[in-house]
């Protein structure tokens, strides 16, 4: 009688030795493949740490090499803020940039609506003078345009001039919108049509709510261009320290502390903050925007 010995089978758990092996591979690939990404992440948060730091620092210390504040000098932003006209120009800034963006946005959409979804004799003709407008630099037009504002209409010294041809569409919103509304399938408009819809109605009842990603990315580029504005308010409201901005009466904070490295990154941060906040809240609806209208950067 033959007996059949059972050969030991092998384990299906893998050595120790192949387990830290696994663990190293993975760890360096996961380094190659975003090395990139935390250098490029790092490259563009140090300048934004480094002033933090240095808004947090005494006066004497901002001039040092000392890389931490010690200690934490927090009532540096109460001194920005005490400083005279800082609330006004943050005023200011809030008024150009919210209203400019409602008008904007309300100006541009209809605009937009009819260049995608209505079919007329010269309508790509429209288009390309829309295109030809985003092609042409606003310098080329700062001498008349500031005639007629300061000397026709004697609105020199305020932020009228910005504020008020935001009320007459943008190209460039346009355009945005246009290239994001092309992407809504024309049935919805005829589905709204045949339901008895006007042309008003349908762009608010049905366009709209479907087209909030690419009006979210509209309004929030006007809303940085308004903020970080600063020709427009040197053009149009210099003589005027009551209407300054607070782009151009940084400038001017600057000038007074110029010595006062803390102040001056103080101010600094009360100023990029809140364009930081609302990009970060509104980043999804920003990011889906630009992608669909196939604008890239």
């Amino acid at each position: 009688m033959t007996h059949v010995l059972d050969k030991p089978v092998a384990s299906a758990t893998p050595a120790p030795d192949a387990r830290r092996t696994a663990r190293r591979r993975a760890l360096l690939e996961w380094i190659a493949v975003h090395a990139l990404g935390v250098a490029a992440a790092l490259f563009f948060t140090l300048p934004f740490v480094f002033v933090l730091l240095t808004s947090l620092m005494s006066d004497s210390q901002a001039l040092s090499r000392d890389l931490l504040p010690h200690p934490w000098e927090w009532d540096n932003y109460r001194r920005v803020l005490d400083t005279p006209g800082f609330l006004t120009w943050w005023r200011n800034t809030l008024l150009y940039a919210g209203l400019g963006t409602v008008l904007t946005v309300v100006s541009s959409l209809p605009v937009a609506y009819a260049l995608a979804k209505f079919r007329f004799r010269g309508r790509n003709l429209a288009l390309m003078l829309v295109i030809s407008m985003m092609m042409l630099p606003p310098q080329v037009v700062v001498i008349p345009m500031y005639l007629f504002w300061a000397k026709q209409l004697d609105l020199s010294g305020t932020l009228w001039p910005l504020i008020v041809p935001m009320a007459f569409g943008d190209a460039f919103s346009i355009f945005l919108l246009r290239q994001f509304l092309t992407t809504i399938p024309n049935e919805y408009v005829d589905a709204a049509r045949v339901d008895g819809c006007g042309d008003l109605r349908t762009l608010l009842r049905v366009i709209v709510p479907m087209a909030k990603p690419g009006i979210a990315a509209v309004a929030l580029f006007q809303f940085f261009y308004a903020w970080n504005d600063y020709f427009g308010p040197q053009i149009y409201a210099s003589e005027n320290p009551g209407a300054w901005t607070l782009s151009y009466g940084l400038e001017s904070f600057k000038g007074m502390h110029h010595t006062d490295w803390n102040l001056t990154m103080a101010a600094t941060v009360l100023v990029m903050a809140p364009v930081i906040l609302v990009f970060f809240f509104a980043q999804k609806a920003f990011v889906e925007g630009v992608t669909l209208t196939g604008v890239k950067g």
